[in-house]
């Protein structure tokens, strides 16, 4: 059996930030995307910022992007936040969530942002990022002696089809690497996900081919594999985004199985709205929150909003 490469250090790394975006919504053709701005830091707190490989591919070698907090230690046992990036299982970087992904640290937590095969890069199809976003919570969980991180408290966090990514890990069934040692979970214990999409049968009615062409839109639908032990699980959305409807089919869902789900959305807002401030704040407020009530996280939020930010409605 393939065990996953060991832990070890390297060099921090200079992070930019990303834009996450749905191929449903990309501009129309002949039409100029607006100019997206940078992403605000949330926190202050120096966190150490290490690589790591967690698994080799036909198409290249697959990184997490770890955020530690300071003074961490193999003797912590810490929850854990791994964050996946948006971008259609075509484009994006690890980059988009490290906002985020500092700012958790910076509250205690063990942080990460997972690479993943994407088909401008790797030339490779949705299925494949369903697996590598598997390979990834399983890396995590074999390493978390290591990384002072408690394997029982392990959060997915996502954008779009980082989003759906995250969902993916827990609700998908199968989609799992040959060489992943399958008696570790690839289950998370909580959700954290930024406008999600959740019903592939539900998109202007694409098909989501396999590499073998194979429309697989129905069985990497995490919405239509919810059951009553599925995690909690927060939903930001803006209104006036198309995958808007996915969120509310989804807590209906939840709520029919007793299982929770918080759907929150920002009024009048698009598709990818918490990159930009004051949303990233304001979305990464009620995240910490969230994840507060659930016991992962202790004390209030660490995050000052801008002046004037607006609110979340729950829905």
């Amino acid at each position: 059996m393939n065990r996953p490469p060991p832990f070890h250090t390297s060099l921090p790394v200079l992070y930019l930030c990303a834009v996450c975006i749905f191929p449903d919504i990309l501009p129309a053709a002949g039409k100029p995307a607006a100019s997206k701005p940078a992403q605000p830091r949330l926190t202050e707190v120096a966190v150490v910022a290490r690589e790591v490989e967690f698994k080799t591919t036909p198409q290249g070698a697959l990184k997490l992007h770890l955020f530690l907090p300071p003074g961490s230690g193999p003797a912590d046992r810490r929850p854990a936040m791994l964050f996946f990036f948006g971008g259609g299982w075509k484009n994006g970087s690890f980059t988009q969530f490290v906002p985020q992904a500092e700012y958790f640290a910076g509250r205690g937590l063990v942080c990460a942002c997972a690479d993943y095969r994407i088909s401008s890069i790797h030339k490779t199809t949705p299925d494949l990022c369903v697996e590598d976003a598997k390979s990834a919570v399983r890396w995590l969980r074999t390493h978390a002696a290591e990384l002072g991180i408690d394997p029982g408290r392990i959060i997915a966090s996502g954008g779009s089809a980082g989003g759906h990514l995250a969902a993916a890990t827990w609700l998908v069934p199968g989609f799992d690497a040959p060489e992943d040692d399958r008696s570790v979970s690839c289950k998370p214990d909580a959700l954290v996900l930024f406008n999600p999409a959740l019903n592939l049968t539900n998109i202007d009615g694409r098909e989501i081919p396999d590499a073998r062409g194979k429309n697989i839109a129905r069985e990497i639908s995490p919405t239509l594999f919810l059951s009553k032990e599925a995690p909690p699980a927060i939903l930001f959305f803006g209104t006036a985004d198309k995958l808007a409807a996915h969120g509310r089919e989804y807590v209906t869902r939840a709520a029919t199985l007793g299982v929770r789900a918080e759907l929150w959305t920002a009024a009048d807002m698009p598709h990818g709205f918490f990159n930009r401030s004051p949303w990233t704040e304001v979305t990464a407020k009620k995240a910490d929150e969230f994840l507060a009530s659930l016991g992962l996280l202790s004390g209030e939020p660490a995050i000052k909003l801008p002046p004037g930010a607006p609110d979340l409605k729950r829905e």
